[in-house]
């Protein structure tokens, strides 16, 4: 072989050496940092999911589902902020408020069964204390306006049992404003007059104010009548999937940096890009044709079993870079300071990204987010400084209202 050849070949695998040493240590950092900073997630839907699936010990590592303690911890999680999702049919049937005080009870079980590891987190003061003692902080965000039942006076109440923030809406138009899901006819037109003065009491009583799942029109309306800061706690950029009005457009990113507001990423795959949307859309198609031409319903085992296979083969994950990519694109429009994570764990599936797939996995995107030159001043306020600054900026006015 020639010399200059195997000059070549060495010069290559030091190279190679190299930047591998360099991966390893960016790695290393990333995961110093998350244990380093407090992270806070602004939606994880682990009330529903025991709900649903029965009471479970989150003490330990669950077999299922994508929250528990450990895993938690080992990413460094410390403020994840449990979703109390009240689903539209509520709005109908009735019992919203019901289902409401159900799943605030729930977070206190987990609390009262594991006093050392959980406590309920009302303001940022108790946050703070809490996550200093090593604990995990549990602070409350409630997932459609629905339990309010049309009573501005139950502002005041889930306020007191623990409800920092309020996502106005969900899956359909209620009371308060319309839902960016319902494609239709929109019942308001926005927001209505009663949900004006929800978003007035909100601020009066120290709630922050949700504006993921709303509708384009609302969300501007909503703008003009908050006096505080706003958040979006699980909405992503809709500059990577046009059309779904779920996400927000970069005029909206850019107005809710005007009134001070942070958007939180959501990181289901169908939230981060288009091919993943087309992916679960075919594959919704082949399952609901399953169900057709062999007359069965989405509860039936032949129809599960076959949309596991289905889905399976044609995967709708993303990678942890394509969340990456959110956050990108939102520090180019607005900068650095209204952006954070809002993972919707256990919301969102089995959808979510490679490398991205329950809370242990926060330093991978750490570590995504130093590898494109966020500095650990800007890391520390994605993980909680954003948030936690409308959250004070929240409890200050109603302290002065």
């Amino acid at each position: 072989m020639k010399l200059s050849k195997i000059i070549l070949i060495l010069i290559s695998t030091l190279i190679l050496t190299n930047c591998n040493d360099n991966e390893d240590l960016l790695m290393e950092r990333a995961n110093e940092l998350a244990q380093k900073f407090i992270i806070t997630d602004g939606h994880i839907d682990l009330p529903w999911r025991l709900h649903k699936g029965g009471y479970e010990d989150i003490s330990v590592r669950t077999p299922g589902g994508d929250f528990d303690y450990i895993r938690a911890k080992e990413g460094g999680l410390d403020a994840p902020f449990m979703s109390i999702y009240v689903p539209a049919t509520y709005q109908v049937t009735g019992g919203a408020k019901a289902m409401a005080e159900q799943l605030i009870q729930s977070v206190e079980r987990i609390t009262m069964d594991h006093p050392d590891k959980f406590e309920i987190a009302h303001n940022v003061a108790d946050a703070e204390r809490i996550i200093s003692e090593g604990k995990i902080a549990l602070p409350m965000g409630m997932e459609n306006g629905a339990p309010l039942e049309g009573d501005l006076s139950n502002l005041k109440y889930f306020s007191e049992r623990g409800i920092s923030y309020i996502t106005l809406t969900h899956s359909e138009d209620n009371d308060i404003c319309d839902s960016s899901y319902n494609l239709g006819e929109r019942t308001h037109q926005g927001l209505s007059d009663f949900g004006a003065q929800v978003v007035k009491e909100m601020n009066r009583v120290g709630i922050m104010v949700d504006i993921s799942h709303v509708s384009d029109d609302a969300f501007y309306q909503i703008m003009d009548a908050t006096e505080v800061p706003a958040i979006a706690s699980h909405s992503s950029a809709r500059h990577f999937t046009p059309g779904f009005e779920r996400n927000m457009s970069d005029d909206m990113i850019k107005r809710l940096a005007e009134n001070g507001g942070v958007i939180q990423i959501n990181f289901g795959s169908s939230f981060v890009t288009k091919e993943s949307q087309d992916k679960r859309s075919r594959n919704s198609d082949v399952v609901n044709q399953f169900m057709q031409d062999n007359n069965l319903t989405s509860d039936n085992m032949n129809v599960k079993d076959f949309a596991k296979k289905v889905n399976q083969e044609n995967p709708v994950f993303c990678d942890v870079t394509d969340v990456a990519d959110h956050f990108d694109h939102v520090v180019s429009l607005v900068g650095i300071d209204h952006v954070a994570f809002g993972s919707d764990y256990d919301g969102v599936g089995d959808t979510l990204p490679y490398d991205l797939k329950d809370p242990s996995d926060f330093p991978n995107l750490i570590y995504h987010l130093l590898k494109r030159g966020y500095s650990e001043e800007d890391i520390e306020k994605i993980c909680y400084k954003n948030i936690w600054r409308v959250w004070k900026a929240t409890e200050e006015f109603a302290k002065s209202s």
